[in-house]
């Protein structure tokens, strides 16, 4: 067993506070064993003025850190489960780590106004595809602009008054202790999440047999099951940024109910699918929900 583990992270802060959480859980299993927290920004952390749609996708999150675990800089890394590109390099294995925060989006607004009520032409912030496209089903009203950087910087521009409402995932307020300053919370129902919203992820080289035996005794839960088919879906339809997309499994006993939605126009009409069936078939499950959406 190797005295050190180096483990790569981004550096804001809501990054380190989940690469603590991992770090917290390897520890109960090697507790002889030393953790060092390595640093890396990414391509998307450099570029902040664009949507990630604009400039290549989620993958940006990844590469540099997939770069440092290839050349054996870090030995792990730490991820949000949502930005990991549909596929991953097959010299890497991603894996859920940890109980999943809360799935859904929130909306963060001057005045702690609803969304129901905020006023025609209200400036909302949010990056993303699949946020708009379901945020425009509820209110078309509204005007939908980017907005790029970690959560404090976002939580600024409202502040300034850039805009009068930001979307976030609730999974990021929580984990920094700032639920407090949400709104409101969209259900399920309203805003179909991001892919692997709320759950983090440790990815790592798939020849690493003493790392990869620790991450499979820790994931011994359905709940892994219910986000392993929304990736299933994600690959299935090769989903990126540049298409609006997002679903939730759910794991009810031995029962998996997967809903999501997939469209390659942002414009066009919104269309909800769920498929149901056994949890251990969550891959079949998956494949299926991108089939029914795109036939």
């Amino acid at each position: 067993m190797q005295e050190k583990i180096i483990v790569g992270t981004r550096g804001s802060a809501l990054a380190l506070k989940q690469t603590n959480m991992v770090i917290d859980i390897l520890k109960k299993k090697l507790e002889n064993v030393e953790f060092e927290i390595k640093i890396i920004t990414t391509t998307g952390d450099r570029i902040q003025d664009r949507s990630l749609d604009k400039i290549g996708g989620k993958g940006l999150f990844v590469l540099e850190i997939e770069k440092a675990l290839r050349d054996k800089d870090i030995d792990i890394a730490v991820h949000s489960m949502k930005d990991i590109p549909a596929f991953v390099d097959s010299d890497f294995e991603i894996s859920p780590l940890l109980k999943r925060e809360d799935p859904r989006d929130i909306l963060i607004s001057k005045d702690n106004v609803k969304f129901a009520d905020l006023p025609k032409n209200a400036v909302i912030g949010t990056s993303s595809l699949r946020r708009v496209m379901q945020l425009r089903n509820l209110r078309s009203d509204l005007i939908y602009l980017p907005v790029r950087g970690n959560i404090d910087s976002r939580i600024k521009k409202l502040e300034t008054g850039e805009f009068q409402g930001i979307i976030l995932a609730a999974a990021g307020l929580n984990r920094m202790g700032w639920s407090s300053r949400v709104t409101e919370y969209f259900n399920i129902d309203q805003v179909i999440p991001s892919v692997g919203q709320g759950a983090l992820c440790i990815e790592y080289r798939t020849n690493d047999m003493v790392i990869k035996n620790i991450i499979h005794e820790q994931n011994r839960n359905n709940e892994i099951r219910g986000i392993m088919a929304e990736r299933s879906f994600l690959e299935a339809v090769n989903g990126s940024c540049s298409i609006a997309m997002g679903a939730f499994g759910e794991i009810i006993g031995e029962e998996l109910s997967l809903k999501g939605f997939y469209s390659e126009d942002p414009e066009g009409r919104l269309i909800v699918k769920t498929v149901k069936g056994k949890a251990k078939d969550y891959q079949l499950l998956g494949q299926s929900l991108a089939f029914e959406l795109k036939k």
